[in-house]
């Protein structure tokens, strides 16, 4: 059953955020992921969110996209865009 990783990000450094767009999308591809969202206007249809910068990620299995979120190749982008950026993020399975 595929998954998606679902992320919102404010990005405070643009140029570091690039370094890890760099790091982050050979780390998908390796993991088996694709971008599906990758930034772009968001509206808002309900409640109080105002999204900066949606990013989702479709993976084949939950199991395949953790395994991808918690890769060393990731970890290493990761450390990036928490200092570039803040967000949330969460792991859902498709069905």
């Amino acid at each position: 059953m595929a998954a998606y990783a679902i992320f919102d990000i404010d990005v405070h450094d643009a140029q570091l955020y690039g370094e890890y767009r760099q790091l982050a999308a050979p780390s998908v591809e390796q993991y088996g992921g694709r971008y599906i969202v990758r930034g772009g206007p968001a509206s808002n249809l309900e409640g109080k969110w105002d999204p900066m910068r949606v990013v989702v990620l479709q993976f084949d299995t939950i199991e395949q996209a953790r395994t991808w979120y918690d890769s060393p190749e990731y970890r290493a982008a990761r450390a990036i865009r928490e200092r570039a950026a803040t967000g949330r993020a969460i792991i859902v399975e498709g069905v």
